[in-house]
């Protein structure tokens, strides 16, 4: 009797405890953490890619944590980044109810551990416990948002370092704090909690757009298509959709390799991409690709686009022997051929189609190693020169679909920002003012809004590298605040191309992580 009564006691007590391994989204593991009295769970919608946990708890403070955790081991370096809100009934809710991302060395209720805090009073933490059986940490000073718990999270690892960082919607991170956990182990566990706060509540809240990225040591990478490419590590590939309202995000499709700039299909069903110098298709639900015929072009890079009127693919291919690479424009139909070579100089990487169809901008290097942009009737003649630029950079130019205005990027000030002039070069106007570098400016099909991409303040302004913390910024076409749609890893590859859904609605992209 005494032996069914200590049994009986343990699984009271502790069955909460016990893992459950079945497989969430991007993670291994869900589990109660410490003494519960209700138990937690995590589900994972595979449709909006999106993630509801539900837990209890007393707390996560002194040296003993309870809370749900759904996690996965990782090594080295790493960047954790996603949306939250807290979800269900929240009338009279304990003020420190609270979500966010946590570092463990184990999923003992006393580990080493440091978690970012979103609570549903508007309090925003980053607190740790140094070692095992300490007691948790939080020296910062307090920090409340307006937003009460609608928030973007990221938490990033530098060896023994660790980053917080958050952002109200649509603005740019910003660092919330940092600290050097000395005895964290270089293999963890890492993932999302849910505390209550209250240990006869069971809560809930809702995580989206949840990414794991891993950089790597050395980001910067040549396109290996135009010059010999330096020995760096080259990052897995994913492609991705964008809701342009809401800021939702959903990968289609994941590569150990390298792929880049998408475009849509006119019909709106797929997206075309190019990976180690073809073009592939792929349905916008996902897939397997399927190369485009694209004859003796063999060398394609990520400056490839679609004529409005959807019959007419131009692609930039590099060609054996000339200078700077030997990048060239070509155009061939959309369903596939032999293309026909257009401008032959090089490099010269095409960016835009007249909507009129007969014409494309590019950006060329002509007889200097400044870069301008020029125009081009695709039926032959003599390519026009559209900007004289003697220092820093021009890129990107694409019309709008009003025909009025190309858009483009350049540096005369300084940083990277996002201007447009009348076709025929005149009325050049700055639109963006930041201390940004943005690039590669697209049109939304209703002519509407502008989509670009954001690097950090500290690169080059002449350049777009690889595999760096980036933003996709959305802006209306006639200038105005812009507003951040996605924070990412990623870089040269992600939006070179116009990547607009035919309604307006969605964006294409490609993100970056190793694993």
């Amino acid at each position: 009797m005494k032996l069914k009564l200590l049994i009986f006691f343990f699984s009271f007590f502790y069955l909460p405890c016990f893992s459950q391994t079945n497989k969430l989204g991007i993670f291994e593991n869900q589990q109660d953490i410490g003494y519960v009295k209700h138990a937690g769970s995590s589900a994972y919608d595979e449709v909006s890619q999106s993630y509801t946990i539900k837990g209890s708890g007393a707390n996560i403070w002194f040296n003993e944590d309870q809370f749900h955790y759904t996690y996965k081991k990782i090594s080295g370096d790493f960047i954790l980044t996603a949306d939250f809100a807290f979800t269900g009934d929240t009338t009279g809710a304990v003020g420190h109810r609270k979500i966010g991302w946590m570092v463990r060395e184990s999923t003992a209720a006393d580990a080493v551990s440091m978690n970012g805090c979103i609570h549903i009073d508007g309090l925003i933490a980053l607190q740790w416990r140094e070692m095992k059986g300490a007691f948790m940490q939080d020296p910062q000073g307090e920090i409340f948002s307006a937003k009460r718990g609608l928030q973007t999270m990221q938490l990033e690892r530098r060896g023994k370092t660790l980053i917080m960082r958050m952002a109200n919607p649509g603005e740019p991170l910003q660092v919330v704090g940092k600290h050097d956990l000395n005895d964290l182990k270089d293999t963890v566990l890492a993932g999302l909690y849910i505390c209550a706060h209250d240990s006869d509540a069971l809560v809930s809240a809702r995580v989206w757009n949840v990414r794991i990225d891993h950089p790597v040591e050395n980001p910067y990478i040549p396109n290996p298509l135009l010059a010999k490419p330096a020995p760096q590590e080259i990052m897995g590939s994913r492609l991705e959709i964008v809701d342009a309202v809401d800021g939702n995000r959903k990968v289609i499709y994941e590569s150990k390799g390298r792929f880049e700039a998408p475009n849509w299909m006119p019909d709106g069903k797929k997206l075309l991409f190019n990976d180690h110098g073809s073009l592939y298709t792929i349905p916008i639900n996902g897939g397997a690709p399927e190369k485009l015929n694209t004859g003796s072009a063999t060398k394609i890079n990520n400056d490839h686009g679609i004529s409005f009127d959807g019959k007419t693919l131009a692609i930039s291919n590099s060609r054996e022997g000339m200078p700077g690479g030997g990048s060239s424009v070509y155009v061939l139909p959309l369903t596939g051929g032999e293309p026909r070579l257009l401008i032959e100089q090089t490099p010269s990487y095409w960016h835009g189609w007249n909507p009129n169809n007969k014409e494309v901008c590019f950006v060329a290097q002509r007889g200097s190693k400044i870069y301008n942009l020029y125009k081009q009737d695709i039926n032959g003649g003599k390519e026009i020169q559209l900007t004289f630029n003697t220092k820093g950079h021009v890129d990107g130019p694409e019309y709008s679909p009003d025909g009025k205005y190309i858009y483009y990027n350049a540096n005369p000030s300084g940083t990277m920002q996002i201007w447009r002039m009348k076709p025929d070069g005149s009325g050049k106007e700055q639109i963006t003012f930041d201390q940004y570098h943005n690039w590669f400016p697209h049109i939304s099909p209703d002519g509407k809004w502008i989509v670009f991409i954001s690097f950090p303040p500290d690169i080059d302004p002449n350049s777009h590298p690889s595999y760096q913390r980036v933003m996709l910024r959305l802006m209306p076409s006639s200038g105005g605040a812009p507003r951040v749609l996605a924070y990412l890893f990623g870089g040269q590859g992600t939006l070179n191309a116009p990547s607009w859904s035919p309604d307006s609605k969605r964006i294409a992209f490609v993100s970056n992580s190793d694993k």
